[in-house]
């Protein structure tokens, strides 16, 4: 076996053992960077979700309240989690693996009462009223799930419709009943804002930027062991080669050679220095023999 095939075995099984441990340690880390974007962005989304609640409470139910008691119909622009889930289903459009909920141990409209582990979800923040969100995963029908929840509290405007169905607007009985989404209290955690979105998002974005990661790797893989093998057969491979050739032909009686040429100062400098001298004096041994 060559030099030159010997030396590319060697680096190709040690380059690929460390870029086998690389590609494992950086795709965890893909997986968790792709992670945490998916889970800003679900801020963002709840975020923009809280402020559209704010801004339905204090700035449109005001003048449709109005309208609302005129009307003797029960208008559901008036209440902050239709406006934020209306908002966001639109949002859905351009994002359409994301899904927002406002889970509630007692809604009003039923569909947006809590499931099984939504409601899991609503009794941690209620046990612990010091969190704020709560970040998990679980396992879908559909693959394993990622979600952002976060408390939502009763506050004293919610009291209007969610005291007793005494005092709830007629409209509102009129609309949904007197069945659900009473009994609220001031500062109680009844509902949990909920982002989901499928694992499977980070984990293409992690695929996605590790193939990429592993292309330019195996492209700086190759053009360094081209420039090495090149450098290897210019300082190296041909200096050998031709001691190898010369002392095949000496071996054969051309004592008529001229002396290899020596170039700088390392290690095969100095062997060509070695073998020229030897080469002398063999000359001048032959030579002194044939007197």
């Amino acid at each position: 076996m060559k030099l030159l095939t010997k030396f590319n075995l060697i680096f190709v099984l040690l380059f690929g053992t460390g870029l086998f441990v690389i590609s494992r340690i950086a795709y965890q880390f893909l997986i968790e960077n792709a992670r945490s974007q998916v889970l800003k962005q679900a801020e963002l989304m709840m975020a923009s979700a809280r402020s559209t609640r704010d801004y339905t409470s204090e700035e449109i139910k005001p003048l449709l309240v109005t309208n609302q008691a005129h009307t003797r119909r029960f208008l559901p622009q008036t209440v902050p989690a239709y406006a934020a889930t209306t908002i966001f289903s639109r949002l859905r459009k351009n994002y359409p693996e994301y899904v927002y909920k406002e889970a509630s141990l007692n809604p009003t409209n039923l569909r947006n009462r809590a499931v099984d582990w939504e409601a899991d979800v609503v009794g941690f923040f209620r046990n612990n009223p010091d969190k704020k969100e709560f970040v998990g995963e679980r396992e879908a029908p559909t693959g394993r799930v990622l979600y952002l929840a976060r408390p939502i509290t009763v506050a004293q405007s919610c009291l209007e419709c969610h005291n007793t169905p005494e005092l709830a607007p007629r409209a509102l009985i009129k609309a949904y009943g007197s069945g659900n989404g009473f009994g609220w209290r001031e500062n109680e955690v009844i509902a949990a804002q909920v982002v989901t979105v499928p694992m499977a998002v980070p984990v293409q974005i992690a695929d996605q930027a590790f193939r990429k990661l592993m292309a330019y790797l195996i492209g700086i893989f190759i053009i360094t062991l081209l420039v090495i093998d090149a450098a290897l057969v210019v300082t190296v491979i041909r200096p050998v080669r031709r001691l190898a050739q010369t002392a095949d032909r000496i071996s054969k009686g051309e004592l008529d050679l001229p002396e290899l040429p020596v170039k700088g100062n390392d290690e095969i400098a100095q062997v060509t220095a070695s073998f020229n001298r030897m080469y002398v004096s063999l000359v001048k041994a032959f030579g002194m023999l044939n007197q």
